[in-house]
């Protein structure tokens, strides 16, 4: 089975970036605290790289 990488939203969106908040959405966050699980793939990668401050994530 391909890794996954579990992401959880750590901090609010308010005040950041309106690129950053396009970036959560995208991920499947909406609220704080929540988690998801995404495969672990350059793309997925790329966008947790762009909002890595307010995001953490862990190999799964």
């Amino acid at each position: 089975m391909a890794k996954m990488l579990k992401i959880t939203l750590v901090k609010s969106t308010i005040g950041s970036k309106p690129q950053h908040r396009k970036n959560i959405e995208a991920l499947g966050l909406r609220k704080l605290h929540q988690t998801v699980e995404k495969p672990d793939n350059p793309q997925m990668r790329g966008m947790i790289a762009k909002v890595d401050h307010l995001v953490k994530v862990e190999e799964i």
